[in-house]
C-alpha cells in the first residue's frame, strides 16, 4: 500500500477554505513560481534572483512561509514591535507638567529641573514625552510668551537702519566671543569695528557688560 503525506499547508487550507490573496500577496506568489521556474530552466537561485530584481533571502523567506502558513504566510505582516515601550509616569505629573508649561512656558530642560525641586522623581526624557504626548491629544498648547525690554540699555544703543555713516566713529560694529582657557573660567572677548576707518579694537572682560 502506498503512503503518501501531504504537508502542512494543505490541511491549513482545506480547514480554512477558498482564500482571496491581497494584490501584494498575489505579486508575491507570482515571483515565487516564475523564480522557480527560472531555477528549473538551468539557472541557480541567485541568478534567477537577480533576473527578478529581488534579494534570495526575501524569496526563501517567502517560500518558507508558503511551505508553513499556506497562501496566507504571503500576506504583509504587521511590522509593530512586540514590546511596546508603555507609559512610566503617573497622572499627577503629567498634570504637573501641564500646569507648569501653561505658566511658564519652559523647555523640558527647564520644567524637569522645577519638577525635582518640587520633589518629583522625573528626567528632561521624560518631561518630553509627556508634553508630546499631551500635544497629540490636543490637551497642550504651545505658549507664545513675547518679552519686551521694560528698560533701555545704556551701552550698544543700535542705530536706525537709515543712519547716515559718514565720519570715523559715527557707525561701530561691536562682536562678543566666549574665551574658555580653562576649565570653568570664561572671559568674554569684546570686538569693536570702526566701520569707516575699519580700525580694530580687541579686549577681554569678565562680563560683556
Amino acid at each position: 500500500m502506498r503512503q503518501i503525506y501531504y504537508p502542512r499547508s494543505f490541511f491549513f487550507v482545506t480547514r480554512k477554505g477558498p482564500i482571496e490573496l491581497s494584490a501584494k500577496a498575489a505579486d508575491r506568489l507570482r515571483w515565487l513560481k516564475a523564480w522557480r521556474a527560472l531555477t528549473e530552466n538551468g539557472l541557480s537561485s541567485q541568478q534567477a534572483a537577480d533576473v527578478l530584481h529581488l534579494s534570495r533571502a526575501t524569496l526563501y523567506r517567502w517560500e518558507r512561509r508558503l511551505k508553513a502558513e499556506g497562501l496566507r504566510g504571503l500576506e504583509e505582516r504587521s511590522r509593530r514591535p512586540k514590546h511596546c515601550r508603555r507609559r512610566q509616569w503617573s497622572p499627577e505629573l503629567a498634570e504637573a507638567v501641564q500646569a507648569y508649561r501653561e505658566r511658564y512656558g519652559w523647555d523640558k530642560e527647564k520644567l524637569a529641573v522645577l519638577l525635582k525641586q518640587e520633589g518629583w522623581q522625573t528626567s528632561a526624557s521624560t518631561v518630553g514625552r509627556i508634553m508630546k504626548r499631551l500635544k497629540a491629544r490636543g490637551v497642550l498648547r504651545n505658549v507664545i510668551r513675547t518679552y519686551k525690554r521694560s528698560v533701555k540699555r545704556p551701552y550698544a544703543t543700535r542705530k536706525p537702519k537709515d543712519y547716515p555713516v559718514r565720519d570715523p566713529g559715527d557707525l561701530v560694529q561691536v562682536d562678543t566671543l566666549d574665551v574658555r582657557p580653562l576649565p570653568n573660567v570664561v572671559f568674554k572677548q569684546i570686538t569693536a569695528r570702526d566701520m569707516v576707518s575699519r580700525w580694530d579694537v580687541i579686549e577681554a572682560f569678565r562680563s560683556a557688560t
